[in-house]
């Protein structure tokens, strides 16, 4: 993919954002212009969000987040706007750009001690941005609670203040905004969990940092939000003389007589997501059971031990497995994960078989170095816990980048902000979902998604980018009532969505 349609979904952290602004200004662009056009995109979101005559409160930090606030106030009182502006400590303490804006601000500045947010049509959040990394506290925390409290509408600066820009996290009271704007590029404390839902609609403003300044062929980007544009160029193209086997063939590792929905669930998914042939491989005792559930396109196997699955797994036409789902935790199901583990064909591992490398972390990572074929892992975090030994330690970002680089394998850390993360350092985080995904059977229909993409020769980070996307806006779609069951043929009229968009 080229970088410029990259870049168009980059994040940066915080010092990925200092780091452009730096770039802009070291170009030729002040930073006093910078902020002038940050706090005018600002007073611009103001102004669609209320009435002429409305009263304006704008809150300033001491830092530039307050120097925004400070252009957005003056920009507003010159368009009429009854506007109030409160700084939490001295003028003095400004420097910098900050001051300067400051400065040009001619009207009182009034103390935080003894406002009444409740008394204003709207709020301006400028207290602190993205690189807060301490708790608020005293009486800019007791602010922030009657901010909350007032049930007015919020425009947040850059992120809501307190909340920690890299993380989307906090460690004491967080702005409720109803809009952020924020400036280049989105940050992933705008997407991922809570800070999505504490930023409101996020507007992303453009303050004239050239991308070219930032991203090169040299230094790409390494951080995305999930969307089409990240891997619709590897999507699968269908030649006029394909053939089902060379739209790839799937294996479904399944289990015995007791689990036979989850796999079929994968298996559909696969199919749906278009690889040519999907075929269940179950315990014996399980075949019939198998054979009398639809669709009919399914192919059914009865594996009685390791030794007939690996003459299933040889076969050369074979393009990806799935396994894990209702596999069971019993010595035969091991015997199969190591199997699979042993096969140079791209892997999906899901549930049970997560459970199965589970505390073998370095063993695994040998094994998935050894089998050279694309390996993905799709935990929820009590899976992800189990694998890798780890539960609340960094951000969700941090912790699924860590587990790829540990494991040599792309990681699908699920959740309402799905973070998928590949060896290389690459990572994407995901906003397509609804509530009611978090059903049985929906995350084996991802596994199936993942495991009918490899099967067409994606690569496992796209594959995987691609398929959580598409289950998130199958849910979308469907809404409330959905069952899994609905998931897999839902994707078809979704991929005109990506194909066409």
């Amino acid at each position: 993919m080229a970088v410029t349609q990259e870049t168009d979904l980059a994040l940066l952290d915080v010092a990925g954002m200092a780091a452009a602004d730096r770039a802009a200004i070291a170009a030729g662009t002040p930073g006093l212009v910078l902020m002038e056009r940050a706090g005018r995109a600002v007073a611009d979101a103001v102004d669609r969000r209320t009435p002429p005559g409305a009263r304006i409160l704008v809150l300033c930090g001491p830092g530039n987040n307050g120097g925004d606030g400070f252009v957005a106030a003056r920009l507003l009182a010159r368009r009429g706007r009854p506007v109030t502006l409160a700084l939490a400590g001295g003028r003095e303490a400004l420097s910098g750009d900050a001051a300067e804006m400051a400065a040009a601000w001619t009207g009182p500045v009034e103390p935080l001690a003894g406002l009444t947010p409740a008394d204003y049509g709207l709020i301006v959040d400028a207290l602190f941005g993205a690189g807060l990394n301490r708790p608020l506290d005293g009486a800019v925390a007791e602010l922030v609670e009657a901010v909350n409290a007032a049930g007015r509408p919020v425009v947040a600066v850059d992120v809501p203040s307190g909340l920690f820009g890299d993380t989307g996290s906090s460690e004491g009271p967080v702005v409720r905004a109803t809009e952020t704007v924020t400036f280049f590029r989105l940050k992933p404390g705008h997407l991922l969990v809570p800070g999505r839902s504490l930023c409101g609609i996020v507007t992303l403003a453009d303050i004239g940092i050239g991308s070219e300044l930032v991203f090169t062929p040299e230094r790409p980007p390494v951080l995305f939000r999930n969307a089409p544009a990240l891997w619709r160029a590897k999507w699968p193209v269908l030649a006029v003389d394909t053939h089902k086997y060379r739209r790839g063939s799937v294996l479904v590792v399944a289990g015995g007589l007791e689990g036979v929905g989850a796999p079929r669930l994968g298996a559909r998914a696969a199919l749906r997501i278009g690889a040519g042939l999907a075929t269940i491989a179950c315990r014996p005792e399980a075949l019939a059971a198998h054979a009398a559930r639809g669709p009919d396109a399914l192919m059914q196997r009865a594996v009685a031990d390791r030794a007939a699955l690996e003459r299933l797994l040889a076969e050369p036409r074979l393009s990806a497995v799935l396994i894990g789902p209702a596999l069971g935790l019993d010595a035969e199901a091991r015997d199969v994960v190591a199997a699979v583990l042993e096969r140079p064909v791209p892997a999906v591992l899901d549930a049970d078989a997560l459970t199965i490398v589970a505390g073998g972390s370095s063993r695994f990572a040998r094994q998935v170095a050894r089998r050279g074929a694309a390996c993905v892992l799709t935990p929820h975090e009590g899976e992800f816990a189990r694998v890798f030994g780890e539960g609340g330690g960094g951000s969700k970002l941090d912790r699924a980048r860590r587990a790829a680089a540990k494991s040599g394998a792309v990681i699908v850390l699920k959740g309402p902000d799905t973070v998928i993360a590949c060896p290389q350092g690459r990572a994407a985080i995901n906003t397509t979902g609804f509530p009611a995904l978090a059903t049985a059977g929906s995350g084996d229909v991802l596994g199936g998604l993942v495991a009918g993409l490899l099967a067409q020769g994606m690569p496992g980070f796209e594959a995987a980018c691609a398929a959580v996307w598409l289950h998130g806006r199958a849910g979308e779609t469907l809404g409330q009532g959905l069952i899994a069951d609905d998931l897999p043929d839902a994707v078809p009229s979704l991929l005109h969505e990506v194909l066409d968009g």
